[in-house]
This record gives structure tokens, sequence and C-alpha cells, in this order.
């Protein structure tokens, strides 16, 4: 296993070439389970899509990284811990298909996937799924992806210079730009 912060280093943090994803559980009211994948951008520490279902298997994550992509462009490399679905014949099909590096943080270092273990407990600890009771799954959803968009646009991160993620990426998005202007040929190296 390489060492994960000199893969990071390695990869850069461009906005969406490196993503980080996990998932937490919860229970519906009447005891029935559900499980929350939640995806992060680490560079822009945006959480890209949170998922919540009953069963999120690896066809469903590759098809969910698929809608994913789709919107806003295919990452270098994913990491992520190894449970059953990251390292399902699906995503190893997937990686295959988009030639997405796939790195799986090491037992029980949960840290080396620190960006978006970060974003869960920051969810947890202020209701997005931990402390308020769901009878049904479209309830869940609508207040994960509530929580979703306070966290990306109201909630300032000191790494990133105390702005938020969707300020983050927005003046990112405009010095992309203003460097493709000055220099027209650099649009196709940097991303």
């Amino acid at each position: 296993m390489k060492n994960v912060a000199s893969e990071r280093r390695r990869f850069g943090y461009r906005r969406i070439h490196v993503m980080s994803l996990d998932f937490v559980s919860d229970a519906f009211t009447d005891g029935r389970r559900f499980r929350v994948l939640a995806i992060v951008d680490d560079f822009t520490r945006q959480c890209l899509c949170p998922v919540a279902d009953t069963s999120l298997s690896g066809g469903r994550l590759s098809r969910e990284l698929d809608s994913l992509i789709a919107g806003r462009g295919k990452p270098m490399t994913i990491f992520s811990d190894n449970g059953t679905e990251m390292t399902s014949m699906a995503i190893l099909k997937w990686c295959q298909e988009t030639q997405v590096e796939w790195h799986d943080i090491a037992p029980s270092k949960s840290m080396q996937n620190g960006f978006v273990e970060s974003f869960n407990a920051a969810a947890s600890a202020t209701n997005a799924s931990t402390r308020t009771l769901f009878s049904s799954l479209a309830q869940a959803r609508a207040a994960i992806t509530a929580w979703r968009e306070d966290y990306n646009s109201n909630r300032p991160h000191s790494s990133l210079g105390n702005a938020t993620p969707s300020e983050f990426a927005m003046k990112m998005a405009m010095e992309k730009q203003a460097a493709c202007d000055l220099l027209p040929g650099l649009s196709a190296f940097i991303s």
C-alpha cells in the first residue's frame, strides 16, 4: 500500500481530481436500516452527492459515480475504505472502463480518508442524519440534501481560507478562467 498522503500530493488538489467516499448508517423510526453514501471533492471540500437508500451495492455505486461524472467531470482517483461495495466486481469493472484509479485506505485507518470522515463527522454533529428521527426514505433524503446545501454554501472551512466549499469552488473556477483568458492554450493543461 502506497502512502496515502504522498499519493494525494502526487495527484495534487486540483478540482475534482481526487474524490473520497464513505458510507454511514442510520435507522428509521420503525427500526429498518438505511445507508448514506457521501462523496467529497478533496480540493474544494464540497459534498458532491449524498445518496441515501436502503441498499447501496457496488452496481448502484458505479451508477451514482457515472451520474456524478456526467455532470462534473471524471476524477483522476478515488479514495475509499475497503468495504464490500468498494471492492466489488462492479467497481473493479467500472475502474477499468473509466480508467479512474481507486485507492483503498488501510484497514482501520479511517483518517487516511480524512476529508470524507470530516464531512461525516460534521453531518453527525449537526443533525443531518444521526440526531433526526426519520420515518421514511423520502424524509431522510430531503433532510440530507438540505444539509448538503447548508454545508456547501454556509459553512466556512479554515483550510479554505475561511471560505465555504461553494465560495472556494467559484473562486477556483474564476482563477482558471482568468488563466485561460490570458493563455488560451493553457486550458488543455489545467482543470
